[in-house]
């Protein structure tokens, strides 16, 4: 079938994504929004626009009902969930299937096989996939979490089964950290995930974070898209992507997207997923978990591989197939892709809401900005404050850093606060430009680096140098500028110069 209406369950830059894959593919686009959202991009591009309710997201985007009476009322024949909210609620895909919607997405069965940390590792057992040692059901108990943890040693990580984005983690080094890690762990899961079960796994230490992009179609054929690199992390969360890995191989990269393959296929699971995976000093992998939606960090995938990803989910979930072998893919190129975040890197990365007073930003060349905000807009604080993904892509990793350096140069987002310059900072690190990188880099870069932009020394004797070329100018000229002596010079450069300095 060929979908005429799809609704987007999202909001932010990855719905106004969405959006515009769907009016390049030809179809309708229904938008829903909250009360902070009624002035949002997404709303105002969409072909229709509902209101779901208030600002908080459990009466707004978490209401599966409400947006199934939307799909229904606007005769939508498929609804995309984005990545967060209920991309990876297996209830909804469930709701959505029984209701005659169809979810642009993996079927229920496969994201309760793998959406769950636990059950996930208990699929990837069955096709022998290499994991970290650790409980593949939930710890029933303090007891059962010590057992397992003097069976396989110090140090061991605690982390949530029905979750991620590093809520119900925590590494425990000895045993006399485990009750109190245990207690936090449990009770961080509960509140953000309704479930307080946690599992229990060997802690590798500076590991890399390499996940596999997979595409499966619903005719049984299952690729892989090469990987992508994400060790750059600030408390589990991911910061900088890119693709691919500066140290994985053609043989390595096979394995693990064999790997990768293999687990879908077992789990009945179809369109886009991503399986993520742990690589040590001696370049093992290990299984993580599956991502059971489109990731945040797809473009960099889309540019090496040259496939649009969201036109391939509607593509198969419309019943297309892949219309490619896993022999015809080939990554060329280097991309990596920043998340700018409306926060205080300065202030404990403390989020900054508000509104957006002033906004340049950046292009040319190798440059691509997936944003959902404007200038004027008003950033809410009851949603992740993720403002854009800025990426670049060229021949190679080092010209893609010079790229990105460039672009965060132009980048200008006026009346609140943001993290650009922690790219800045860590785009020009010498262990990133060498990509000595693992999961525990980032924290290490900031307890040693400062954040704040004061000139250093070279930039600070360039302006004094300036300064006095200017008033040795002055001088010369009986008290005037140099510039107002020069009558050829061009007024408007002379006017944006004189608007420059007022602001």
């Amino acid at each position: 079938m060929n979908f005429r209406k799809v609704l987007i369950a999202n909001r932010g830059e990855i719905a106004l994504r969405i959006l515009r894959a769907c009016r390049e593919l030809g179809i309708r686009t229904v938008a829903v929004y909250s009360d902070a959202d009624r002035a949002a991009l997404h709303v105002m591009e969409a072909d229709e626009a509902y209101r779901l309710g208030p600002a908080p997201a459990t009466e707004s985007y978490l209401r599966g009902d409400l947006i199934l009476n939307i799909a229904h009322q606007t005769g939508t024949d498929a609804i995309h969930p984005g990545y967060g909210f209920l991309s990876e609620n297996a209830n909804f895909a469930e709701a959505c299937e029984k209701a005659g919607v169809k979810f642009i997405g993996p079927p229920s069965s496969a994201m309760r096989a793998l959406g769950s940390k636990t059950s996930a590792r208990q699929v990837a057992d069955s096709v022998g996939m290499p994991r970290t040692p650790g409980s593949v059901k939930g710890l029933a108990s303090l007891e059962e979490a010590r057992a397992v943890a003097a069976e396989i040693g110090y140090p061991v990580m605690l982390k949530a089964a029905a979750g991620g984005g590093g809520k119900g983690m925590r590494a425990v080094f000895s045993s006399s950290d485990l009750p109190s890690a245990f207690t936090a762990a449990a009770s961080e899961a509960e509140r953000a995930f309704g479930s307080g079960e946690v599992y229990l796994e060997k802690l590798i230490e500076r590991p890399r974070h390499i996940e596999i992009q997979v595409l499966a179609d619903e005719h049984g054929n299952c690729v892989s898209l090469g990987e992508r690199e994400c060790s750059v992390q600030r408390r589990h969360q991911k910061v900088i992507e890119e693709a691919p890995s500066a140290v994985v191989d053609e043989d390595l990269r096979r394995r693990m997207g064999e790997a990768a393959v293999r687990l879908a296929k077992s789990a009945g699971y179809t369109n886009a997923g991503t399986v993520e995976f742990l690589l040590d000093e001696a370049r093992n992998f290990y299984f993580l978990e599956m991502n059971t939606r489109l990731q945040v960090e797809h473009p960099v995938t889309e540019l090496v591989t040259g496939l649009d990803l969201v036109h391939l989910q509607i593509h198969i979930a419309q019943g297309g197939e892949i219309p490619f072998r896993q022999e015809e893919v080939r990554l060329r190129g280097h991309a990596m892709e920043c998340r700018i975040y409306a926060e205080d890197p300065e202030n404990g990365f403390f989020p900054s809401p508000g509104r957006i007073t002033r906004l340049l930003q950046p292009g040319g060349p190798g440059i691509r900005e997936d944003s959902g905000v404007y200038e004027g807009w008003v950033v809410p604080m009851e949603y992740d404050p993720m403002l854009s993904k800025l990426i670049s892509y060229a021949p190679d990793r080092h010209i893609a850093i010079q790229r990105l350096l460039r672009a965060l140069d132009e980048y200008v987002i006026g009346g609140i606060r943001s993290n650009l310059n922690l790219f800045r900072v860590v785009l020009r690190d010498p262990d990133f430009q060498a990509a000595r990188i693992d999961t525990g880099y980032l924290e290490r870069l900031l307890s040693t680096t400062s954040l704040s932009r004061k000139p250093d020394a070279e930039h600070q004797e360039i302006a004094a140098l300036a300064a006095a070329i200017f008033e040795s100018s002055r001088a010369a000229n009986g008290g005037q500028p140099m510039s107002s002596a020069n009558k050829n010079r061009s007024a408007w450069k002379q006017a944006a110069r004189q608007e420059a300095l007022r602001a």
